[in-house]
């Protein structure tokens, strides 16, 4: 298991309870988690008026512990409790024990002078929505001048899908506990939680299969060449392009490819585009095919392809796609490869193996899934149904973009950046996958470090970035990871 794992709720509370069967009191647990909440507080922030809003459960038992820490610490607090303290049982009773400060009702009111509120109301297992008292308190806060923490998970906010429960706040920092939870990362949940910090609290748990996306993910396997390699070795990959007047994406992906290190790339061209594309190549080769049968002759010494990029929506293109599939080359399907087969979703499927990478936006994705990604409680459980329905890795693209591959791993990528809402960009992201497929990386950790590589850049531009900036943006963030080795 790694710190970059992500646990469901029912995961987690198992983990709880392991660590409690194994001799660790749920008391010390509540201590270390308000400690480390307490913590991550001092941190960042000078000793102001603090406001602790603290609920009936264990949630409201981390927020005592930290406002006694806080207190100890010389800040001014106040806890403001959802019920009677009378009511309190278990370790919850006990962490009010220890608190010796005031203790206010939960209104609206006790936060209005506050500089800092932390929500320890309600973690991670709320299953319904917020009683409007406990809303309404949260929401002064919130509009409030005052900096908000929230404790585990903002509350209102499910833990298993990011989906506010009607209202959650949006907070400036949240501290949770032993490893994160999908609604950290996955929208609109990861915007509301603001800067997440994860403690350690002292569980162990077994491996998970779903995890954050970054290089301690993929850096291991990464291809970078040696002394002894040379363009050969380095992987071959061809893109194909669309006709005379759609060829710019086809280009795009065929730059990113070669930047990201694939040894040869060649654009094929169909014969009305071959003087279009020439004019705009230089070290990517060109080319020409007229058929599928002659595609299928020149992809066959590929290592990798990409087709789908302004390829066009028509019967060409689903013929392409199943020269391909006749070859040995891996093959990274993107926008036309994939609106093309949206009457008939199972001939694409049938064609596919876990070598190959589908990329689709999520309309692109409704086209190739119909309803899948509406009758799923979040992103994650539909890209992996999806990824066992075609039996090939898909890449949700999106803020919070979700790689599952057909053997259950996944990974949700949390660097992305809106700078990256641009035209073209999507090609340029398909163009690195496959050029990272093409020198022998694991399609799924292909796609995984594309994915991070591709947004990296783009964070590295900022305003202002054109899809033709990536490429270019790569080798930095490339130097960065082979430095870092």
């Amino acid at each position: 298991m790694t710190a970059n794992d992500i646990l469901t709720v029912a995961e987690t509370a198992a983990a709880d309870r392991a660590a409690i069967a194994a001799g660790t009191p749920g008391l010390v647990l509540m201590q270390r988690a308000g400690a480390a909440v307490a913590e991550a507080i001092i941190d960042r922030w000078s000793p102001r008026r603090c406001v602790v809003l603290c609920g009936p459960g264990n949630n409201g038992g981390d927020g005592f512990v930290a406002a006694q820490r806080l207190a100890e610490a010389g800040w001014p607090v106040v806890v403001a409790l959802d019920g009677e303290r009378a009511g309190l049982t278990g370790d919850a009773a006990e962490a009010a024990a220890g608190w010796t400060g005031p203790i206010a009702r939960l209104t609206p009111a006790v936060v209005r002078d506050a500089e800092l509120v932390i929500d320890a109301l309600f973690g991670a297992g709320l299953s319904k929505p917020l009683a409007a008292l406990a809303a309404d308190t949260l929401r002064s806060a919130e509009l409030g001048p005052a900096s908000l923490v929230a404790v585990d998970l903002p509350s209102g906010l499910r833990g298993d899908t990011g989906a506010p429960l009607g209202y959650a706040p949006r907070v400036d920092l949240t501290v949770t506990f032993h490893r994160k939870k999908p609604a950290h990362v996955i929208e609109p949940g990861r915007s509301l939680c603001g800067e997440v910090v994860v403690a350690d609290i002292g569980l162990s748990t077994q491996p998970s299969t779903l995890t954050q996306n970054g290089p301690e993910l993929w850096a291991s396997l990464f291809p970078w060449p040696t002394n002894a390699s040379h363009k050969h070795a380095r992987g071959r990959l061809i893109v194909v392009s669309g006709e005379m007047w759609s060829t710019g994406a086809a280009r795009l992906a065929a730059r990113a490819g070669l930047r990201i290190g694939a040894g040869l790339v060649t654009l094929m061209s169909p014969p009305d585009a071959l003087l279009v594309n020439a004019s705009h190549l230089e070290a990517v080769m060109l080319a020409p095919f007229d058929t599928d049968v002659e595609l299928e002759t020149a992809a066959d010494a590929a290592d990798a392809a990409v087709i789908g990029p302004a390829a066009g929506i028509t019967e060409a293109t689903v013929s392409n796609l199943f020269a391909l599939a006749r070859t040995g080359a891996a093959i990274v399907l993107d926008a036309d490869a994939l609106t093309a087969f949206r009457d008939d979703p199972a001939e694409l499927f049938s064609v596919l193996d876990r070598d190959d990478v589908l990329t689709p936006h999520p309309g692109e994705f409704e086209r190739v899934f119909p309803g899948l990604l509406k009758s799923s409680p979040e992103r994650i459980t539909a890209v992996r149904q999806a990824s066992a329905r075609a039996h090939a890795v898909v890449l949700l693209k999106g803020p919070d973009t979700v790689i599952a591959a057909p053997d259950g791993r996944c990974a949700v990528n949390v660097n992305g950046t809106p700078w990256l809402a641009t035209a073209g960009s999507g090609d340029v992201l398909a163009g690195f996958i496959g050029g990272l497929i093409a020198q022998g990386m694991d399609s799924f950790e292909a796609a995984c470090a594309g994915v991070w590589i591709h947004a990296e850049a783009a964070r590295l531009h900022g305003p202002g970035l054109i899809s033709e900036d990536l490429p270019g943006l790569a080798p930095t963030v490339l130097r960065g990871l082979f430095e870092g080795r």
